[in-house]
């Protein structure tokens, strides 16, 4: 199984859960409608990577997002990750009712950075994407529709999660299409302390 790093443990994550239109601004660039309630979708282990790949039968967008890794039933750390998306693929999808999966689940959809463990979750974690040198995305709790723990609270509502999987809270403004080539740089702060960073280059 695939797997990521928090503070030098290794996890297994069973399953990521995602969160679909969490930002209004991101909402409004995607010209989708604000949920009534909170989208969710799930990505099988075997979709980590550690590659950033730009092509996978159509060209990949990103969407940089805030995550979190579960344990015990709680929020134990955090991290930075990239939801790769088909988005031609998405939208045909969409627009015939059908699920997303085949756009977001399919085998290196996510990249994520090391975790850094938590105690408790900080109002003041931001995350910015630069992509060659220039900021694309900016985001933070304060902008999200649906926070952390509502998040958590929803999920185990009707779900159960083990021990390292991840939780991905949504994207802000600013998702684009992955060139081959791109330098993307992602950091995560807390106030002005920075938590953990990450460089990627797109295959």
């Amino acid at each position: 199984m695939k797997t990521v790093v928090v503070d030098n443990r290794v996890l297994r994550p069973s399953k990521i859960v995602c969160v679909g239109r969490n930002y209004v601004e991101h909402i409004k660039e995607l010209n989708n409608e604000v949920p009534d309630e909170m989208v969710l979708f799930l990505k099988p282990n075997s979709a980590i990577s550690t590659e950033l790949v730009s092509f996978h039968q159509e060209a990949i967008h990103f969407e940089a997002e805030l995550c979190f890794v579960v344990e015990n039933g709680h929020f134990s750390a955090v991290g930075l990750g990239l939801d790769l998306t088909k988005r031609g693929l998405q939208s045909r999808l969409k627009a015939k009712g059908l699920p997303w999966e085949r756009a977001k689940a399919f085998d290196g959809s996510v990249v994520f950075s090391e975790f850094v463990a938590i105690e408790n979750i900080s109002e003041t974690l931001t995350f910015e994407l630069m992509i060659n040198n220039e900021l694309v995305q900016v985001g933070n709790i304060g902008l999200m529709m649906n926070k952390p723990e509502q998040i958590l609270t929803e999920i185990q509502s009707f779900m159960s999660l083990s021990d390292g999987d991840i939780v991905m809270t949504g994207t802000p403004k600013g998702v684009g299409v992955v060139n081959k080539g791109d330098q993307f740089r992602a950091k995560l702060y807390d106030k002005d302390l920075l938590l953990t960073q990450v460089n990627w280059t797109a295959k």
